[in-house]
């Protein structure tokens, strides 16, 4: 039992185990997700913080790292570019030296060239006399003769196999390795043989002296020994490098084929010169002796000189001056050399005029082949017809094939070995170049030591050259052995084409007729393919515009982004900068807050100050302190105020830059939409194209598939005759040769043919492999044309987006900018009501003054009242203390706010300092704008000079035709257009609002389709007038004269006063209609100038807002001054009248700025309007365009003539200046007799009355001034309608004039309106800036007359003072002047407010102007880059273009060279072959001579003489063939390759064709498009000329109303002339009469001065008095003022100790943030804990289920064992208690106690059955295993079976295993497990009777680390119900839980509970 139950136990663990291992792992993986999930949160939480602040240095620190990145860029984008000119100019150099390395080497190849011919020939003569030798020998000299043919049979390398072609994939890069390592040691050995050469020469030429014929044989002789020895050692070295040799053929084939051949034909040249050595030697008859010993000397001084060479080389390394020495040797040496190398340069010359004759001989040659070649050719077609019924062999069609392909990879190979050739020398010359080039630069000392290394060199090629010749020898010996068996072959071969020559004949016929049918095939396939090509080449250059106009889109669309870029970039300084002018105005605010709270204080204050009538020094002192301070805080305001403005200006930038980047984007989605139609077409095209050529392919495979089953039944047929014609053929050994000889010719001529068709079949083949990868790359083109357009498509949406978000955020801005205008008009009335503050104090502190005056005069002698002033004055101490502490509080807080002020202006710097580097890059753009705005200009007023010629030569002529023309309609279109764009001006004047920006951006939209609705309309009204009768034109005048009327009453509301505001809004909209038209005619001509003349103004501008924010700080000062004296209201009239004056003159100036960006916007609509309209509506416009450039003339006079009322205007101020000089000498003079006239003061008074209505006379004068300006006014609207009359008139008019008028005059008219234009826009600005400053000279002036009135004032009212005498009157004045400062406030502050909406207007505009010039500038820009684009392009073009031309130039010379190395070749491959068969004669004669010498021996030497002759008869006959071949297979090869160059040729001619086709295309495209241009450009100036026509006519009509004008206003000047010069005499008698008042008052005023100085007494006395108290006084003050300062500083302390606390709080709260953080992830990581816990105590519960249905399972069943016990242990038992055994094992069996009693009632024999038959009934019952009993030390029979039970069940339920260990934290105590909520059992009543339903959870414990399972408690609950047996089972098995019994229970007590249970 213990067994299973531990399997049971140990399979639940491992499963549960598993199980729980998965979900551990699977939480683990969840755990982390989780974890880096919620990590990523907080990240984001972190990023997105909700403070602006926090967003603001965030993106901050991002455009820092961007711009860092951006300059890292840049840095590295120069470096590269340095890069790459560098390399540039490496590249540059290197090509040029290549070049002159390959003009080198190709005259150090014709050089060769001509050694190789001047050999041959020479050759050629030592064979003639070898054979003279020959005849002439004896037997002893035959046998020397053998010789020279042995050496030249070496030359032959027997490497003849024939691969059919080189496996390239094969080698490896060791093979590689080892061909070059070989190259080299060839090369080597070719230096090594042609210095062997020269010394043969030298020998030659030094030894001229004659000998006998002995000595030569004895040279040969030994020649003939040294050559034995060589072949021995050859043999030798051939068994050591067979191996070797075996190995590498295989692989390197082709290599080592073209390398034997070089050497062939090398050693075949010294072969050659050593054999001319060797016959000058016998005909020079040199003794053999003298040579050996010359020889033998030569060799030993060049071994002595080598030995010598290596010890000095060995001393050099000890000593370096002896080196030094013996390289000056060497370089003596080189000298001599080079010297040797001149004579054989000479040498050279003579063999190269050699060579051309020999050149010339061959031509003659090749003549005479030619005319054999014709005749063999007749023979074969002979032969052909006598053959013609019989049929050809196979064998030798495949032999032909075969021969074919041979003939072709050895063509592929010489081109291939040509170009190895060509790479070779071309890197050789390149190493050699550089090297020179290094020593060149190098000192002596590299010098040295290169001669060092050549010496070393030198002594290596010796060795490697000594080696070299060793292995040459040994392939000498291979060769001849492998050239016996080609003669061999050859016979064989000879003897098979002699049998193949008839049956090749049939063959070649049929052969023939194939190739003509496949030249026909090949010609119409080239026709074709030549179709195909021009097809694609115009695909071609469809796709190069197509990648055009995507390059230009990608350079578009970059520059969008750099601009979006920059915008972002510009977006986020201003959103910096908002966010400081927030934070700075929310501070402003404050500190506004906190100084109308003090400033009411000082109110209330300074209203009880008013009262009192005495004065303090410390008050005095203390308000001085306070205006100093209130000085500081204006300062700062004023520069918080210059800041916002500059934050503005920044503002108004960015928005004029999102406007442009949306139009750019409009743009630029045009462009997309153009180019993806484009496309489109070209993919339709394509598509068409591609299955044409589709089509054709496949006809062309068709056809191919035919020609190929043709080819095959012929060839089946040819074997088939070939087969027959073998069996039957038999020739004579004789004919045959001839046959084979005729054969051979045929054969190559076949060769040829059949080559020349293959490869027209490769080319046929090429082309079609060309066509597919053309058709290909088209394909792919469109794919990526494709992406490129998805890709643009992204890019237009994610542009879209962008766009939207500036918008948002340009609205966010607005909505910030509105604040902020808000809240600088709160800071500017609170700045107004400090000045008025300021002012009063001033008034109230004059007043005091006064009343103390009065006190010290009036103050009579009565003791009672001066007691009741003093104790007066004692309260006034007592509060004013009080106010004096109140003051010094509120000093401290002003104190504090000014240094927050002071902070905040810091901050407002720095932003300043960053506006200021974006304004300068914008004015460094700017400035080239500029250059480009000039050249334009030149060009357009070199334009306009013209018309103006035109314009006066169409004067003279329109004066002779205006009498006859009669009045006539309107322009009813006109009229209404002037009217909308007046009431657009209108409103953006009076609008200019961020919101109106946005309405304006849709309202050109809008207006684009109003002109083209208007232009439609005026076709149609044009059509109307012409039909309108007289009676409509009647009408029409009617309405005007009725507008006349309506004109005339406004006017007349204007001249009275009381409507000034109506004169304003009629002047505003008669300058807006004025400067209207100026706008529209200002498109054509100051356009360009404008742009220039406005940055100057805008910098002026600037200039003057500064001076007149300053001049404005002035006059605030000063109008405080003026309206504390001024008692009169005279004074504020005449300041009222010059500050309209003033007014007047700025409002024209701001609307002249209006007007001038105005300009610019109607040049926008006017522009978009022309793109637009058709070419009819076109005219309309041109009409409109006329009749706005009259209008602008006729504006120009008007503004003339308000020039001059200007100016009439200055002068009239100008006289009241000089007049008011005059009035101030005479006011000094005045307050002179003041002080002594004191009398007549009240006269004085009457005077005064007197000058105040003078200056109402002045005011009346002013008045009837702005009469005469409404007067003018209504003259200009006159003005209009004559114009409007005259414009109807010459709509008549000008048709007839513009077909008779100056078509000549065009070319000479263009240039002179628009200097004058630009001279008159000059003028008129200089003149703007003379009356600016004349009104700030006038307002200067003005301001002394003031002082000087106020002096006046101040003295009249001293004299009213002491005659009133009574403190009544003074109260009743001070009362008066109140309210009359009050009016005074509310002017200036009126005023003020005017002064800045007219300077925020200027600022506008002024913004709007500098924002539509940028605008202009950047389109200019964009311009002229596409044009610089364009232009390069081109270049590009010609420069691809000529580098074409220079490569085929290349390809052609190379194409030469091929040739002539070709030719090369085959003279080569004859001259091998003659060889070849000279060495086989010279083989068969040796053997000859031995068997002659034999015969000799024997005696025969009659047959011995037979077999010489018939040798040498057959060896002629050898010759004479060998040389008849080589002379065909040359003929053949030159016709070959003359056939090859002309195909090339033809080929170049096509190519040539089809390229001037495409151009002549080209050319013609270009041609109509010139045409067209021409055209259009020809109609426009037709149009030009009949709207300069009208013009003319306009101009002539403006000049005849504005002459008229000017006369009109010069009556009017006139006029106003004589009123003021009245004005002035009045003013003239009115000063003589206050001189008579002056000097009456003089009188008044010496008597008072008498009581004054009696008055001075009593003051002093009572002064002394009041002093002693004062000072009193003064000594308490100035004690508390010290305690409060110390007060003060404590107080500074304790705030300093504060900050201190308060930073190391913020330390703690930082501390407890992140703790509190740590603490948030900490609970994090519990949670998840938990979450872990919950999963895994679902897992036990399940685990508990699962052991719980075990359980029940189970229950029911009883234990074999325990019930084996029970019934043993019943018969141990004594009798007496063996009923309480039965029912224990009753109650186990589930018996019913009734029936147990039943039971046991019954007799022994009913138990026994009892027992037997459950015994018997129980063999179903399963068994639990459990422990047998144990013997106690009571006796067992003696004990009961309870007793023995109980104790059993003691020692069972003892654990036999040690219970698991754990952790003391991670489980609770076992009392605990009892007390949790009780689990979720199954309700089914076993369950309930069950341990189970007793068990708990705990949830405090950790499950996973209880010792037993938590379903069995340790302590088992009362309540618990089943049996014991039956309860579940620990995990730790076999245990049982222990019992807890009491010692005192008995056995039977425990039983009788456990029965209960």
């Amino acid at each position: 039992m213990a067994s299973w139950l531990g399997g049971l136990g140990s399979g639940l663990g491992q499963s549960l185990g598993q199980s729980l291992g998965q979900v551990g792992g699977s939480l683990s993986s969840l755990t982390g997700q989780i974890s880096s999930f919620t990590k990523d949160i907080l990240l984001e939480g972190a990023e997105e913080v909700g403070d602006a602040a926090t967003e603001l240095h965030a993106s901050n620190s991002r455009l820092r790292e961007i711009e860092s990145i951006n300059a890292a860029q840049k840095f590295e984008n120069e470096r590269l570019k340095k890069v790459c000119s560098d390399l540039e100019e490496k590249h540059e150099a290197a090509e040029l030296q290549i070049k002159q390395l390959s003009i080198e080497y190709r005259n150090q190849l014709q050089q060769k060239e001509v050694e190789i011919s001047h050999l041959k020939a020479r050759q050629n003569a030592l064979q003639e006399q070898l054979q003279k030798v020959q005849t002439a020998a004896q037997s002893a000299q035959l046998a020397a003769g053998v010789l020279p043919p042995a050496a030249t049979s070496a030359s032959y390398v027997p490497v003849v196999r024939r691969s059919s072609g080189f496996e390239g994939d094969d080698m490896d890069f060791g093979d590689i390795i080892w061909s070059q390592q070989e190259i080299n040691r060839l090369s080597n050995e070719v230096s090594r043989l042609e210095s062997e050469a020269d010394h043969w020469k030298q020998i030659a030429l030094s030894s001229k002296v004659q000998g006998t014929n002995d000595a030569e044989q004895s040279e040969i002789c030994k020649l003939q020994n040294i050559v034995k020895e060589l072949k021995q050692n050859l043999s030798q070295e051939i068994d050591e490098h067979q191996h070797e040799l075996s190995v590498l053929q295989d692989a390197h084939r082709q290599k080592l084929v073209e390398i034997s051949r070089r050497h062939r034909e090398e050693l075949s040249e010294y072969e050659e010169r050593i054999e001319e050595l060797e016959n000058q030697l016998q005909q020079d008859g040199v003794s053999a002796d003298a040579m050996d010993d010359s020889k033998i000397s030569e060799q030993k001084k060049n071994a002595q000189s080598l030995g010598g060479g290596k010890v000095e080389e060995l001393q050099a390394v000890k000593d370096l001056e002896d080196e030094i020495r013996k390289l000056n040797h060497k370089l003596s040496s080189a000298k001599e050399e080079n010297k040797i190398l001149q004579k054989e340069q000479e040498m050279a010359k003579v063999e190269k005029i050699q060579i051309t004759q020999e050149y010339e001989n061959l031509k003659s040659d090749f003549s005479m082949l030619q005319s054999s070649v014709a005749e063999q050719d007749a023979l074969l077609k002979e032969q052909e017809k006598k053959l013609q019924s019989k049929t050809s062999l196979p064998e030798d069609v495949v032999r032909l094939q075969q021969a074919l392909l041979e003939a072709e990879n050895e063509i592929a190979r010489l081109s291939s070995l040509n170009q190895e050739r060509l790479e070779k020398e071309l890197t050789s010359a390149q190493h050699k170049n550089e090297s020179i080039l290094s020593a060149c630069t190098e000192d002596q000392n590299s010098e040295l030591s290169q001669l060092r290394q050549d010496l070393e060199r030198k002594e290596r090629e010796l060795n490697e050259s000594i080696a070299e010749r060793e292995t040459l020898i040994a392939e000498l010996e291979e060769l001849d052995k492998q050239n016996q068996e080609a003669t061999q072959h050859m016979i064989t071969l000879k003897e098979q084409l002699s049998k193949q020559h008839t049956e090749t004949d049939s063959i070649i016929k049929q052969l023939k007729f194939d190739i003509d049918f496949e030249r026909k095939k090949v010609s119409e396939l080239e026709i074709e393919k030549v179709e195909t090509i021009k097809e694609l080449d115009s695909q071609r250059e469809k796709l190069s515009q197509c990648s055009y106009a995507l390059n230009d889109l990608h350079i578009s669309k970059q520059q969008l982004q750099d601009n979006i870029k920059d915008l972002r970039e510009q977006l986020r300084k201003a959103q910096d900068c908002n966010l400081h002018s927030k934070k700075e105005i929310g501070q402003l605010q404050q500190r506004l807050k906190e100084r109308e709270e003090e400033l009411s204080v000082s109110l209330s204050k300074l209203t009880e100050k008013s009262n009192q009538e005495s004065n303090y020094t410390c008050q005095d002192l203390i308000l001085k302190e306070r205006e100093v301070e209130i000085a500081k805080l204006q300062n700062d305001i004023s520069e918080n105020k210059q800041l916002i403005e500059d934050s503005e200006k920044s503002l108004s930038d960015l928005r004029t830059e999102n406007g442009k980047l949306i139009a750019a984007i409009e743009e630029l989605k045009q462009e997309l939409s153009d180019a993806i139609s484009e496309k489109n077409k070209v993919y339709l095209e394509k598509d068409t194209v591609v299955e044409a050529l589709k089509m054709e392919k496949r006809q062309l495979e068709s056809e191919l598939n035919q020609a190929e089953k043709r080819l095959l039944e012929q060839a089946h047929k040819y074997k088939q005759t070939i087969e027959e014609l073998s069996n039957a053929r038999s020739m004579d050994t004789t004919a045959l040769q001839l046959e084979h000889e005729r054969l051979v010719k045929l054969n190559h001529e076949k060769d040829f043919k059949i080559a020349e068709l293959k490869r027209s079949i490769e080319q046929m083949e090429i082309d079609h492999q060309e066509t597919k990868e053309m058709l290909t790359t088209s394909l792919e083109g469109q794919k990526q044309l494709t992406e490129l357009i998805k890709e643009k498509e992204i890019f237009i949406e994610k542009s879209k987006n962008q766009a939207l978000q500036v918008k948002q955020e340009l609205e966010e801005y607005m909505k910030v900018s509105k604040k902020q205008d808000v809240l600088k008009q709160n800071l500017e009335e609170k700045d107004r009501s400090l000045a008025v503050m300021k002012e009063e104090n001033n008034h109230l502190k004059e007043e005091i003054e006064r009343l103390k005056d009065q006190q010290s005069r009036s103050v009579p002698v009565v003791e009672p009242k001066t007691l009741d002033i003093i104790i007066e004055l004692e309260s006034e101490v007592a509060q004013l203390k009080v106010i004096k502490n109140n003051l010094e509080e509120e000093i401290e807080v002003h104190k504090k706010t000014i240094e927050d002020q002071n902070q905040t202006t810091v901050q407002l710097q720095q932003s300043l300092q960053e506006q200021r580097k974006e304004i300068d890059e914008s004015k460094f753009q700017c400035e080239q704008m500029n250059v480009t705005h000039e050249r334009l200009s030149l060009e357009k007023d070199e334009e306009i000079k013209n018309l103006q010629k035109t314009i006066e030569q169409i004067k003279t002529q329109l004066h002779k035709e205006r009498q006859i023309i009669q009045t006539d309609s309107s322009d009813l279109f006109q009229e209404t257009k002037v009217q909308t764009l007046n009431g657009e001006n209108g409103n953006e004047k009076h609008d200019l609002s961020k919101a109106e920006i946005e309405r304006l951006v849709k309202g050109i939209k809008e207006r684009e389709m109003e002109i083209k609705l208007l232009n439609e309309k005026n076709v149609s009204l044009s059509q109307q007038i012409d039909q309108l009768s007289k009676d409509e034109v009647g009408k029409l005048t009617q309405i005007i004269q009725e507008k006349d009327l309506e004109i005339q009453a406004l006017n007349a509301r204007v001249s009275s006063a009381s409507y000034r505001q109506d004169v304003l809004c009629l002047q505003q909209q008669l300058q807006a209609y004025v400067l209207e038209r100026e706008q529209i005619l200002a498109v054509l001509s100051e356009k360009t100038r404008e742009n220039s003349q406005l940055k100057t103004e805008y910098r002026n501008i600037m200039d003057m807002v500064a001076a007149k924010e300053a001049a404005l700080a002035r006059l605030q000062e000063e109008n405080q001054k003026l309206s504390n004296r001024s008692e009169n209201s005279s004074q504020d009239m005449s300041r009222e009248t010059i500050q309209n004056l003033s007014r007047i003159i700025r409002e024209k100036d701001i609307e002249i700025d209006a007007l001038s960006q105005k300009c610019q916007t109607l040049l926008t609509v006017l522009q978009t309007s022309g793109t637009g309209t058709d070419n009819g509506s076109g005219g309309v416009n041109s009409n409109q365009f006329e009749e706005l450039l009259q209008e602008r003339d006729k504006l120009k006079q008007q503004v003339k003539k308000m020039e001059e009322w200007k100016q009439q205007v200055i002068t009239t101020v100008q006289n009241m200046q000089h007049e008011s000089a005059h009035l101030q000498e005479e006011l000094h003079k005045l307050q002179a007799q003041i002080s002594v006239e004191s009398d007549s003061n009240s006269k004085l008074l009457l005077d005064y009355n007197g000058l105040i209505q003078s200056y109402e006379q002045n005011e009346k004068k002013l008045k009837s001034f702005s009469q005469e300006l409404a007067q003018v006014q209504h003259s200009i609207g006159q003005l209009h309608n004559t114009k409007d009359l005259l414009l109807s008139k010459l709509d008549l008019v000008t048709p007839s004039v513009a077909t008779t008028s100056t078509i000549s005059q065009l070319p000479g008219i263009q240039y002179s309106a628009p200097e004058v234009l630009s001279d008159e826009s000059k003028l008129l600005q200089k003149e703007l800036e003379q009356l600016k400053k004349k009104l700030q000279e006038k307002d200067s002036t003005i301001r002394t007359l003031q002082e000087n009135n106020q002096r006046l004032s101040d003295s009249v009212a001293t004299a009213s003072e002491i005659e009133r005498k009574s403190q009544e009157g003074t109260e009743s004045e001070m009362r008066q002047i109140k309210e009359k400062h009050d009016v005074l406030q509310k002017s200036l502050r009126e005023k003020d407010i005017l002064i800045k909406s007219k300077s925020d207007q200027l600022l506008s505009v002024s913004e709007n102007l500098s924002n539509k010039e940028n605008e202009n500038e950047l389109l200019k820009q964009a311009v002229t880059n596409l044009k610089e684009r364009n232009l390069i392009l081109e270049m590009d073009i010609r420069k691809l273009k000529e580098e074409n031309e220079k490569i085929v130039a290349r390809c052609r010379e190379k194409e030469t060279e091929f040739r002539a190395l070709q030719e090369t070749n085959m003279q080569f491959s004859m001259m091998l072959k003659e060889k070849e068969f000279e060495s086989h004669s010279m083989k068969e004669k040796a053997l000859a001579f031995e068997k002659l010498l034999k015969e000799k021996e024997q005696g025969k030497t009659g047959e011995l003489n037979q077999l010489l002759n018939e040798v040498k008869s057959m060896q002629e006959k050898a010759v004479t063939f060998q040389q008849e071949r080589d002379q065909v297979m040359v003929a053949l090869k030159q016709k070959q390759m003359e056939s090859s160059a002309l195909q090339s040729e033809i080929q170049h001619l096509r190519e040539k064709e089809q390229r001037l086709n495409q151009e002549l295309e080209r050319l013609r495209n270009h041609l109509l498009e010139m045409e067209d241009s021409y055209t259009r450009e020809a109609l426009a100036a037709e149009d030009r000329e009949v709207k300069l026509r009208k013009k003319v006519l306009i101009l002539e009509e403006k000049l005849v109303s504005s002459s008229t004008a000017v006369e009109n206003a010069s009556h009017q000047a006139s006029l106003q002339v004589e009123s003021l010069q009245e004005q002035l005499n009045l003013v003239s008698k009115q000063r003589d009469e206050t001189v008579l008042q002056l000097t009456i008052s003089q009188d008044q005023v010496k008597q008072y001065a008498l009581s004054l100085a009696n008055l001075q007494m009593v003051l002093e006395q009572f002064q002394q008095e009041e002093k002693a108290m004062y000072s009193a006084e003064l000594e308490k003050h100035q004690k508390q003022t010290a305690e409060w300062r110390k007060k003060a500083e404590n107080l500074e302390e304790k705030v300093v100790s504060l900050q201190e606390s308060l930073g190391e709080a913020n330390a703690a709260l930082d501390a407890a943030s992140r703790l509190t953080e740590q603490l948030d992830i900490k609970e994090e990581q519990i949670e998840e804990l938990k979450k872990e816990g919950e999963i895994r105590r679902e897992m036990l519960e399940d685990v508990q289920n699962k052991l719980m249905k075990l359980m029940n399972s189970t229950e029911g069943k009883v234990d074999k064992l325990l019930m084996r016990n029970l019934f043993v242990g019943h018969f141990h038992t004594p009798k007496n208690k063996r009923p309480e055994v039965l029912r224990l094992m009753g109650s186990i069996l589930g018996i019913k106690k009734e029936e147990l009693d039943q039971l046991l009632s019954e007799d022994q024999r009913g138990v026994t059955r009892w027992v037997t038959g459950w015994l018997g009934g129980g063999a179903g019952s399963k068994s639990v295993p459990s422990t047998p009993l144990r013997p106690t030390h009571q006796n067992i029979f003696n004990s009961s079976f309870s007793e023995l039970f109980v104790k059993f069940l003691e020692t069972e339920s003892c654990p036999s295993l040690p219970p698991p260990k754990l952790s003391v934290h991670d489980m609770k105590p076992l009392g605990a497990a009892g007390t949790g909520k009780t689990s979720s059992t199954p309700s089914n009543s076993q369950m309930q009777d069950s341990a189970v339903s007793g068990m708990s959870r705990r949830p405090d414990t950790n499950p996973f680390l209880a010792p037993r399972s938590a379903a069995v408690p340790l302590k088992t609950p009362a309540s618990s119900s089943g049996h014991l047996l039956m309860k579940p089972i620990s995990d730790a098995l076999p245990t049982f839980t222990p019992l807890p019994v009491s010692p005192d229970a008995s056995a039977g007590a425990v039983l009788k509970d456990l029965l209960k249970q």
